[in-house]
């Protein structure tokens, strides 16, 4: 069966009435119903609990405090590397973004300006420069940290679909990283600036973030954006930036020759958070750091 025929249920489907039945069930309290299903998930997805700061199922009340759950202390240590992987995952793709195109999947790519949600002044920035999409399984563990310093800038809330974002679904839906709602997350670094992406998916309840909390929903249907400028919020390499409340995928932009991406690395191979992700390009420029 070809890609794009197994993902044709996929437009048939209500996907956010079901995305939104699935975050109800995830915030609440349901007891013994809570528990059962968080066993059935672990045994059938194989998750880790053994890295979990708290490994007893039953101490979590609702299936979301399971799914963002805390790891140990050290359970990820962090690389000495200039870049850092900010999730545990696969990596979908990474490589170099052509003018404002980004390779998807064979056959598919999408413009930078599309997923930043239309902000072509921005987009320009990582015109000839470096992305990594880099996929969460609903075994992995959902939080996401940052690759490296960055003091916030912009956070932009692009409505979209809600297309499940596993690796059939993007070799059979065009444009799927930026046809998804998504929040992305434009910082300013040592090295430059660079973006986050928290892109949603079907029964993604909602996405967060460390200094706004909630973003979604509310689902208004329209681009809303917020300025922190002039407002000291900065993170260190490693830190937690936001948590997905279900799982989905991280695409992050960086400009031509900040990132030199870590030769360890390939499209389907697994990775950490806290793991190399790669070091400083040629082109950088290093005095910047403050």
């Amino acid at each position: 069966m070809s890609d794009r025929l197994a993902v044709l249920p996929q437009y048939l489907l209500p996907k956010r009435a079901l995305t939104q039945l699935a975050g109800a069930f995830a915030r609440r309290p349901l007891g013994g119903f809570t528990q059962s299903s968080i066993r059935r998930f672990v045994a059938r997805y194989g998750v880790d609990m053994s890295e979990a700061a708290e490994p007893d199922i039953a101490c979590y009340a609702t299936f979301n405090d399971f799914f963002t759950r805390a790891l140990k202390e050290g359970a990820r240590p962090l690389a000495d590397a200039d870049f850092i992987c900010p999730v545990d995952g696969a990596i979908s793709q990474f490589g170099r973004i052509e003018g404002d195109q980004i390779f998807q999947a064979k056959g598919h790519r999408y413009s930078t300006t599309a997923l930043v949600g239309g902000d072509a002044e921005l987009a320009a920035k990582f015109e000839g420069g470096e992305f990594a999409t880099l996929y969460l399984s609903p075994r992995d563990y959902h939080r996401i940290h940052m690759p490296c310093y960055g003091r916030l800038q912009r956070m932009i809330h692009v409505p979209g679909e809600l297309f499940s974002v596993n690796p059939t679904t993007a070799r059979g839906v065009p444009g799927l990283f930026a046809r998804n709602e998504r929040v992305v997350c434009v910082f300013e670094g040592r090295f430059g600036p660079f973006v986050l992406v928290l892109v949603g998916a079907t029964i993604v309840g909602s996405m967060a973030t460390v200094w706004h909390g909630q973003v979604n929903p509310p689902r208004p249907g329209q681009v809303r954006e917020w300025r922190y400028g002039d407002l000291p919020i900065a993170l260190q390499a490693g830190e937690e930036m936001g948590r997905f409340l279900l799982g989905s995928t991280v695409v992050l932009l960086f400009p031509q020759g900040q990132l030199s991406f870590d030769p360890r690395w390939a499209a389907g191979g697994a990775v950490r958070m806290g793991q190399s992700m790669g070091a400083l390009g040629a082109r950088a420029n290093p005095s910047a750091a403050r």
